[in-house]
């Protein structure tokens, strides 16, 4: 199984108009929730490990189980650090072998930000490794870091270019009307804004709190040059939900790999679901056949 570092797998995407899932995984059992809907969709995906289950299970305890789990599967898998917001972690994870880290400096000053984001993307391009920034404030909360609504600030294409110039980095997270969480009202993303920041900038752009977003609206963003889709609160609402159903209706049964077996499959179903709508299945095919594929 071919694992991917990030730039090639997003620049494939960018190229091609279509987006990848990065979809967050929590335990042992939503990665495998991940990769069998790749799989079955034949779809390049992201697996991405974020702070809340760093701070439980530890970053190389779940990197280590995603390589255990993914070398059965076939399609392109990148494994990806989610909104670190420490230098030292992301030098971690590069060290450690992922395909792909964020440096979330957003809440710094645009000074210290592009610093420590343009130090990471030496780094990580040393090691054939892609690299992710962002620039403007995403709202909500993500692994309890949160960003009141009144804060969350929308990029501007002026700060996007400054910030490219500054880094380089590979891929750029900026806001444009989402939110981390499930929306209390429907989003709008700011079309333009993005269609003005792709031109730009010239390289993916990566769509955070892509949870519970409207599919047309996705969709019409991937067409603006979104490459990357985030995607957690949704995918653990599906797990979750799946579980207490299948705990109600079989309250007496014990047996965890049922019980956490149904919060599995209906993740799995949701993960299938996204895949679609971001017009990444069946596009694994292509992407070896057109990559010189190794295993990093």
């Amino acid at each position: 199984m071919p694992f991917v570092d990030g730039k090639t797998l997003l620049t494939h995407a960018y190229e091609n108009k279509y987006g990848v899932g990065a979809f967050s995984a929590h335990n042992a059992e939503t990665i495998l929730a991940i990769l069998e809907a790749a799989e079955e969709k034949q779809a390049p995906v992201m697996i991405q490990i974020g702070q809340k289950v760093i701070q439980t299970l530890g970053l190389q305890p779940m990197k280590d189980m995603v390589d255990s789990f993914a070398k059965d599967f076939t399609v392109p898998v990148c494994i990806h650090l989610d909104h670190s917001r420490q230098y030292e972690q992301t030098m971690a994870a590069i060290q450690s072998g992922f395909q792909s880290v964020m440096f979330d400096g957003s809440g710094l000053s645009f000074e210290e930000n592009t610093r420590i984001t343009k130090q990471v993307v030496n780094a990580a391009r040393a090691l054939g490794i892609g690299s992710e920034g962002e620039i403007g404030k995403i709202g909500g909360t993500e692994d309890d870091i949160t960003v009141d609504e009144k804060d969350a600030l929308i990029t501007t294409t002026e700060e996007a270019v400054d910030f490219v110039n500054e880094t380089d980095v590979d891929y750029l997270a900026v806001s444009i009307g989402t939110a981390h969480g499930i929306y209390k009202q429907t989003p709008n993303l700011r079309f333009e804004r993005l269609k003005k920041i792709s031109e730009a900038v010239a390289r993916p752009i990566v769509l955070h709190g892509g949870s519970d977003v409207p599919d047309e609206q996705v969709q019409q963003a991937i067409k603006l040059g979104i490459s990357k889709i985030n995607v957690d609160t949704e995918l653990r609402q599906a797990y979750t939900q799946g579980l207490q159903d299948y705990l109600a209706s079989n309250p007496e049964d014990i047996v965890l790999a049922n019980s956490l077996g149904a919060g599995r499959e209906r993740m799995k179903e949701k993960v299938k679901e996204k895949i679609d709508v971001f017009g990444s299945a069946g596009r694994a095919e292509a992407f070896i056949s057109e990559q010189k594929v190794v295993t990093l």
